[in-house]
């Protein structure tokens, strides 16, 4: 069941987002060569605890840490380590803020030091999709249009999406429904209600789509070793332009 919230739901949402901005934020000045995922890691936990969140991602399931962490080749879900970043590297670090028991969702994509021309081609598509996938998200409109927004994107820039991981519903729970695909045709799926709170978050690989998981049951590779790049918000439906919770 789709939990629609309220005005005053939305504002705690967007309390956490905003500490997982700023985290972000905090984050992109750190990154740099040298630095491992496992720094970056204890300072995520850090800094939503000084802000009086917590990392709802240590524990969920059982995973052990505050922040994924997915270097390369890695799609998503990858533990931080302590293995120092190199130039070149692109790295995608997601992260759940959760503050008087309402989450906040965001995944951004950093390339440390000077990035291929490749990897800055696929880093524009895939943020260029979320956005265009965020403009289509209001009320009256429907889960497809969405999808259709940042598959049209993908297609045009030929990379594939990683369909294996979607976007959710979020609010007291960190997946709740619907569940929003990133692949699909315009005007199909359920119908954007004001109050839905959901994130999109694309995955947009230079290879092919397919996934394998490592052995710890959580870290996410590219079955063909190709680089990917994912964009995260959570966002609020409104009658007219949608709201980026997660934003600064």
């Amino acid at each position: 069941m789709i939990r629609v919230k309220t005005e005053e739901q939305i504002e705690r949402i967007g309390r956490a987002g905003r500490i997982v901005a700023a985290c972000h934020q905090e984050i992109a000045k750190r990154l740099r060569s040298g630095v491992t995922t496992m720094e970056i890691d204890k300072f995520a936990e850090a800094f939503m605890n000084n802000q009086g969140a917590r990392a709802a991602q240590k524990g969920y399931r059982g995973y052990p840490f505050a922040t994924c962490a997915s270097v390369n080749d890695v799609v998503c879900h990858g533990f931080p380590t302590h293995v120092p970043l190199r130039n070149g590297d692109v790295i995608t670090i997601d992260m759940v803020a959760e503050l008087d028991g309402w989450m906040g969702d965001s995944a951004w994509t950093y390339a440390i030091g000077t990035p291929s021309a490749e990897v800055m081609k696929l880093m524009k598509a895939t943020k260029q999709a979320l956005l265009l996938g965020i403009e289509q998200a209001v009320a009256g409109n429907k889960l497809g249009d969405i999808a259709h927004a940042v598959q049209k994107v993908a297609d045009q820039e030929d990379y594939a999406v990683v369909e294996s991981f979607v976007g959710h519903g979020i609010g007291r729970d960190m997946h709740e429904e619907p569940t929003v695909n990133h692949t699909g045709k315009a005007g199909s799926g359920k119908r954007l209600r004001k109050g839905m709170v959901i994130t999109i978050e694309p995955i947009f690989t230079m290879g092919r789509p397919d996934v394998y998981l490592d052995k710890d049951g959580w870290t996410a590779r590219s079955i063909d070793g190709a680089w990917s790049a994912q964009y995260e918000h959570t966002i609020a439906i409104t009658e007219g332009k949608p709201i980026i919770l997660t934003s600064l």
